[in-house]
């Protein structure tokens, strides 16, 4: 396939005894790919996020291939092979559960396509028309330096057209371009760079730290529906207390979740802060120790200082109208989904556990037991310690449940009936040998 465009810039070609990648780190299935494309005499590479984190010594979660080979041509070299998309197409190999993406090198936008006025918005991205290009347009198409380094099976070299080995080195999360023109492309790179900064624990560069503030707006630009799907990405990967932080430092949060960064804002105590970190520490240890973790708790726990800052005195109190509560919920609900869209099957679990709270208020044994039965008792408890350990409940009534919640899950289960024998006699109870009988 013949290639045409600008070849403006020297890359650098990181030899083998040079980088730490390995064959034997990479997946049997892409390494195929690679080795399939290359024999064929098309150029091949293992790109992006792979490269990254084996250069890193990480372990990749998927592996990416580009490749100079059009999707036609990929399709022609693998029976196991689909086309997926409408305005680029990308190949998809399948081997079982493992998907192997081989995409095409992609040319640069003219640059005055922003003068043109032919930019149409899908999902909150600027969209042009892609061409096919050559290795280095596609690697400054790309979003950050350490995500534009390519591995190329050939001579097991890494090709580094945007100084991305570096930053590595360096720790730096660096934009490729002018900052400001890739997040109006985007929005949601901005995002992006917040969650890549805190799951490598780099340093947003500040050339692209600096716009982001007085650009967080663009966000609102973004469907409901694509934002939840970053907000798991952002909260759901291991680093959601520094992740918090730093959205909160950047001014992003606000548009992920306005009414929540009001409240947190106006808590004098910082007990609303406290709260949501406490959660977020939660959940990450839940997800580095590879224990599951379900959606409706975390955004339950993200949204709750929203609910509470409608109440007097921002706390739910005993003597509390239970209508206010459950309109200060549906309120905080309706207003987050504006934003951030939440299907049913986590909002109402989230209102489980919110409408439970006002019923920990309890130190009665038989209305203890009662919601000890309840279907979501177990996330509406946690919740419940969440709360005291943020001083957002008195912390006795805490003890308390921990100790009736110890000695109900240590009770032994009641003995189930005896059933009666078909065609044989009832037999006569056993007979009481002591204090419980």
């Amino acid at each position: 396939m013949s290639q045409s465009g600008p070849s403006s810039i020297e890359p650098t070609i990181v030899p083998r005894d040079q980088h730490i990648v390995s064959r034997s780190q990479i997946s049997e299935r892409a390494l195929t790919v690679l080795y399939r494309l290359k024999n064929a005499g098309y150029g091949a590479y293992l790109v992006g996020g792979g490269v990254r984190d084996l250069s890193l010594g990480r372990e990749p979660k998927d592996f990416d291939v580009a490749t100079d080979a059009t999707p036609d041509e990929v399709k022609a070299l693998f029976r196991n092979c689909r086309l997926i998309g409408r305005r680029f197409r990308l190949a998809h190999v399948h081997w079982g559960p493992e998907i192997i993406e081989v995409a095409t090198f992609r040319a640069l936008a003219p640059s005055d396509d922003a003068d043109e006025g032919e930019r149409v918005l899908e999902d909150g991205m600027i969209l042009r028309d892609n061409v096919y290009g050559t290795i280095e347009e596609d690697a400054l198409r790309r979003d950050f330096t350490i995500n534009a380094l390519y591995y190329n099976i050939a001579d097991f070299s890494v090709v580094d057209y945007t100084g991305g080995m570096a930053d590595l080195k360096a720790g730096r999360l660096r934009l490729i371009g002018d900052p400001a023109v890739r997040y109006r492309e985007d929005p949601v790179r901005m995002l992006r760079a917040v969650r890549f900064a805190a799951k490598l624990g780099f340093v947003i560069d500040p050339e692209t730290a600096l716009p982001i503030p007085r650009m967080a707006d663009a966000l609102d630009e973004i469907p409901p529906a694509r934002l939840f799907d970053e907000v798991l990405k952002l909260f759901m990967a291991g680093q959601g207390v520094e992740t918090f932080e730093s959205l909160r430092q950047h001014g992003l949060f606000r548009y992920l979740f306005p009414a929540t960064d009001t409240a947190l804002d106006d808590d004098e105590h910082g007990q609303f802060v406290t709260f949501v970190a406490r959660a977020l520490e939660s959940t990450d240890r839940r997800v580095n120790e590879e224990r599951p973790v379900t959606p409706a708790f975390l955004f339950a726990a993200l949204i709750w200082p929203a609910i509470l800052a409608q109440l007097p005195k921002g706390r739910l109190s005993p003597d509390l109208d239970r209508e206010l509560v459950e309109q200060a919920i549906t309120e905080a609900l309706e207003r987050q989904l504006r934003q951030v869209a939440i299907p049913k099957r986590f909002a109402m679990p989230m209102r489980e556990i919110w409408a439970l709270q006002p019923r920990f208020d309890t130190r009665s044994e038989s209305r203890a037991k009662r919601l000890f039965s309840h279907p979501r008792f177990r996330a509406a408890y946690d919740f419940l310690l969440l709360r005291g350990e943020a001083g957002l409940v008195d912390p006795e009534l805490a003890d308390w449940w921990r100790a009736f919640t110890t000695s109900s899950a240590d009770a032994p289960p009641p003995t189930p009936a005896r059933r009666r024998r078909r065609g044989g006699r009832r037999r006569k109870p056993p007979v009481a040998d002591g204090p419980e009988g």
